[in-house]
């Protein structure tokens, strides 16, 4: 019987052998240890954990039906709000989300939210378990550009409509950030990310691989030519962004996308696969996000000592907290309150990297206290490799070949938050694209918003 103030635990590999392999860290719940984690759930007449969801899961709902063994119902029932559920289960950041609202977290640790989310959805994968299509077909055709998480989300939610939708995808994979930026030890790619894409096209949605929106195609003439009646923008943010410090384009500096790309999606981690990597002997990841922590462990994983560089404390690390725990129980060593200030060469190749030690003065305006360089604090690591994991921006290819589309001062897209809509009629947009660099889950939020904006324009159409 679980301990009603604290979690069921989750079994994992142990540090020391999964530092060496890709294969995936957590192994979530089995059937009894989700039934026993469910009865701790006191199914709250006021949810707050429903409010903390970005795209409104009915949590209650299906840890009840796990709670009475109904594990089928459960999967319709997050399957309602949710197009990805395998996926969020594993990466979205339950413990400032969901769980950080739950009310079980008063008095000891909060319902183990996200895990119950990936067993119910892993379930559903293994039995393969359809999704309840709702809508009649309305014999309307909708673009969506990018098979991401905004994108797949909502192309599944208009496909549940009935709607006629076309998910246009620059890569020669499907999944966006799914696939080319998360590891494989944090998310599987053939035994979840293709499943669950594997459902979005059970619900009849198609797929055009290799389409660059903006060169192979415009969305004007995806309107005009080819009688989209609605465009959704869900390109994302693969746009890195770097530190303009002295050195900066020495051979051995990468961006974290280019680095996790190589290793994700060109599979340059096994040694079947021709694909190239700098792997590295000693490697300095630049920043403290989910982003940089995924590359100081895959950097790990082939080989390298990891020195992770981050110019705040620790209580300012925007990663997750699981994601810096597994990374300092795996051996990845952290410089905080530290920032680089030139990397250093020798003959054109990456040597070390010179620091400067910080301290932290008054809030700025993102609510965090502003890091202040410490005189005379200087210091040098010694790396043959420096990956830059600074946030990304929006590609502009989109916005500057789409008359009447109009763009921020990052070069995002501006989209109104409560459906999507963008200034040219008919074309919605959502998740980073819109946002900038953000999370999983947030980029769906935005998608599923947007499918909601989309019918509603239909509809009224």
């Amino acid at each position: 019987m679980a301990d009603m103030l604290k979690k069921v635990p989750v079994r994992e590999q142990e540090a020391k052998v999964r530092a060496t392999n890709f294969e995936e860290v957590c192994y979530g719940y089995n059937l009894e240890e989700a039934m026993d984690e469910s009865t701790r759930c006191i199914n709250c007449k006021n949810p707050k954990c429903v409010q903390g969801c970005p795209v409104g899961i009915n949590i209650p709902g299906f840890i009840m039906k796990i709670k009475e063994g109904n594990i089928e119902e459960a999967y319709q029932t997050i399957a309602e709000s949710s197009a990805l559920p395998a996926i969020c289960g594993r990466v979205c950041p339950q413990e400032t989300q969901c769980e950080g609202l739950c009310i079980r977290g008063l008095k000891g640790e909060p319902v183990s939210i996200g895990k119950l989310e990936r067993f119910v959805a892993d379930y559903a994968l293994e039995n393969d378990i359809k999704i309840k299509k709702t809508g009649a077909p309305k014999n309307k055709k909708v673009a969506i550009i990018g098979a991401g998480p905004a994108g797949l989300t909502c192309a599944g939610d208009l496909a549940k409509e009935g709607y006629d939708v076309t998910v246009f995808e620059a890569l020669h994979e499907l999944g966006g950030v799914l696939v080319y930026g998360i590891p494989e030890f944090r998310l599987p790619k053939k035994a979840v990310v293709q499943k669950e894409i594997d459902k979005v096209k059970e619900l009849g949605v198609k797929f055009e691989k290799n389409v660059v929106v903006g060169r192979t195609v415009t969305i004007d003439q995806l309107m005009e030519e080819e009688n989209f009646e609605a465009v959704f923008i869900g390109s994302g943010a693969g746009l890195p962004k770097f530190m303009g410090i002295p050195g900066e384009n020495a051979n051995g500096v990468f961006s974290a996308n280019e680095y996790l790309t190589r290793s994700n999606l060109m599979k340059a981690f096994d040694d079947n696969y021709d694909t190239p990597i700098a792997a590295g002997k000693k490697v300095a990841v630049v920043g403290g996000g989910n982003v940089a922590m995924d590359a100081a462990r895959t950097a790990l994983r082939l080989g390298a000592e990891v020195h992770i560089v981050y110019r705040r404390s620790e209580k300012e690390l925007p990663a997750r907290v699981e994601e810096v725990h597994h990374a300092k129980e795996e051996g990845i060593i952290f410089h905080l309150l530290t920032n680089p200030i030139e990397i250093l060469e020798e003959d054109g190749w990456v040597k070390g990297i010179k620091c400067i030690k910080m301290e932290l003065g008054e809030p700025d305006e993102s609510g965090r206290r502003r890091p202040i360089a410490v005189e005379g604090s200087e210091y040098d690591i010694e790396v043959d490799t420096v990956i830059m994991s600074l946030g990304t921006s929006p590609n502009p290819l989109i916005a500057a070949t789409t008359k009447g589309l109009d763009t921020n001062k990052w070069k995002c897209v501006v989209a109104n938050e409560e459906d999507g809509q963008t200034s040219k009629d008919g074309v919605f947009a959502g998740g980073d694209v819109v946002t900038g660099a953000a999370t999983v889950i947030l980029a769906m939020g935005a998608g599923k918003a947007a499918a909601k904006g989309i019918h509603e324009y239909l509809s009224n159409k």
